[in-house]
């Protein structure tokens, strides 16, 4: 099948960007054809056509609507079996809304104060995405169930489609290999608790949260280490207030985070808004139970005292107790953790979508 995938660029950083490179790499190895198209540098995947949607330097709301019209160009040029967009656009078959809804996004945060216009001609463009796009998949079910409360999409048109792991690249036996000299590079003790935070856009993520739960811990020798993108200055203020700041580590955006898994003893994760979350999956690939939110997407697959905990977004004491409970299972939890992440492969990922492709022939004109 000759397939044609519109996403922005995909980083090392980025879990929608990982989550699209993953997918990319499993439909190749289905055998498909397979066409990513582009507005941005794209890190190579094998067996992967790059085509570039070139667009023009502009304000971040003329920029949506442009990448939608010079897709829908592309499109309208090409000779596709399937046409899926990861972007608002409006040429596709197959939409995959891997950063949810924008309508619950803001139910979710507050409708923010400024970029009044990127807001608004988000939400009109999306309005029409969901209404004109024959098939639309989900990556939870929580993000299923907004799409057709916010859009009443029928469940016909309703897919829900998970992401994948790299169960290499995360794995418990990285442990024996990085444990200790990550560590050090942290300035950690081999005995200490470490948590370990992993997520840009740190007030969407719960970091607030997360600096206020080692707060509220009875024991006062955890440490956080902190991986992401975002601004700093707010949550180190909170972390003083706290009595917390030379217990966090910043550690900014890694390549490596398989090596700090490796090093920790949980993962938190107390989101407001979160589609689905690689971490969440990254996280138990490794071996290392987390605490989230019912607010993420991921929280599918926990089970409390099994591989984890879902509390509150906005509870520290919660979150406390979660982190508590797992230090007090001295790491009986990893095994689980591990066995829950295993059936979530870039290959099923791959064969989740195959599946909506041939489904794609059933939908009558009246149902799109």
């Amino acid at each position: 099948m000759k397939i044609a995938i519109i996403a922005r660029t995909h980083s090392i950083h980025g879990g929608v960007e990982q989550a699209t490179a993953g997918l990319l790499s499993g439909l190749v190895a289905r055998g498909d054809e397979v066409d990513l198209l582009t507005p941005g540098a794209a890190s190579p995947v094998p067996g992967v056509t790059v085509r570039h949607l070139r667009l023009p330097r502009l304000p971040a709301a003329a920029r949506v609507l442009a990448l939608a019209a010079v897709a829908a160009r592309t499109v309208r040029a090409g000779r596709w079996d399937v046409v899926q967009s990861h972007e608002r656009t409006l040429a596709q078959d197959v939409y995959r809304a891997g950063e949810g809804c924008h309508c619950a996004y803001l139910a979710a945060l507050g409708r923010p104060r400024g970029r009044r216009i990127y807001h608004g001609v988000t939400l009109a463009l999306e309005r029409r995405v969901f209404a004109r796009t024959p098939r639309i998949v989900a990556i939870a079910r929580r993000g299923r169930a907004e799409i057709r409360r916010c859009y009443a999409v029928p469940d016909a048109r309703l897919s829900v489609v998970y992401n994948g792991v790299d169960l290499q690249r995360f794995n418990p036996a990285h442990r024996d290999r990085y444990r200790d000299s990550t560590r050090r590079e942290a300035g950690l003790g081999s005995g200490a608790f470490a948590i370990i935070f992993v997520g840009s856009g740190f007030e969407r993520k719960g970091l607030a949260t997360a600096i206020e739960g080692l707060a509220a811990m009875e024991d006062a020798s955890p440490h956080l280490v902190v991986l992401g993108k975002g601004a700093r200055g707010p949550f180190e203020a909170l972390a003083s207030r706290c009595g917390v700041a030379d217990r966090l580590r910043w550690l900014g955006a890694r390549a490596d985070a398989e090596r700090w898994y490796a090093a920790a003893d949980a993962v938190v994760l107390p989101t407001r808004y979160e589609p689905f979350g690689n971490v969440h999956l990254e996280s138990l690939a490794s071996g290392v139970p987390i605490v989230t939110s019912a607010f993420a997407g991921g929280a599918e697959l926990i089970q409390d005292g099994v591989n984890g905990f879902v509390v509150d977004a906005l509870d520290p004491r919660a979150v406390a107790q979660a982190l508590e409970r797992i230090r007090a299972a001295s790491g009986s939890m990893a095994e689980a953790a591990r066995r829950s992440a295993e059936p979530f492969t870039h290959a099923a990922q791959a064969e989740g979508f195959a599946h909506v492709y041939r489904g794609l022939k059933a939908i009558s004109p009246q149902d799109s």
